[in-house]
């Protein structure tokens, strides 16, 4: 699979459902089903899969640590993986790149197929529960997609 469109619509068939795999400290693959979809980097526009993760997560951590993933859609008997390594966008990682925090969480929301009807409350969420933008390089995309 030669491009992040036909990652875009297993993606969106599949009702933007992701298997996100990552690694634990011992080696094993720490898998968790997430909800995502195909956006740019904000910081260098590289081709990425973004998820908006709990700031309390597991896999957040694991993210941290590791800093490579894989988010895996399917549909039917299509799926698209997309793994590399990960930029992480969010109030505990550090970073000041100048961004809009919470317009980056719901543009990312929105990738992944979700929609909102008081973006403030979402936001206020977002903030409560330290929500981070994960973006995972599409360093190497492969899959089985009709088209």
């Amino acid at each position: 699979m030669a491009d992040l469109e036909k990652v875009a619509r297993v993606a969106a068939a599949g009702g933007n459902l992701a298997v996100l795999s990552t690694m634990e400290p011992d080696g094993a693959v720490h898998a968790s089903l997430v909800s995502a979809g195909v956006l740019p980097d904000p910081i260098d526009a590289a081709a990425s899969v973004a998820a908006v993760i709990r700031g309390d997560a597991r896999k957040l951590r694991l993210l941290r640590a590791s800093g490579q993933a894989a988010l895996t859609f399917t549909h039917g008997y299509e799926w698209a993986s997309v793994s590399g390594l990960v930029r992480l966008i969010g109030p505990d990682d550090g970073f000041d790149f100048g961004l809009d925090v919470p317009a980056l969480l719901r543009a990312v929301f929105q990738a992944a197929g979700g929609g909102h009807d008081d973006w403030d409350e979402y936001d206020r969420v977002m903030a409560r529960e330290r929500r981070c933008a994960v973006f995972v390089q599409a360093n190497r995309v492969t899959g089985v997609a009709q088209g």
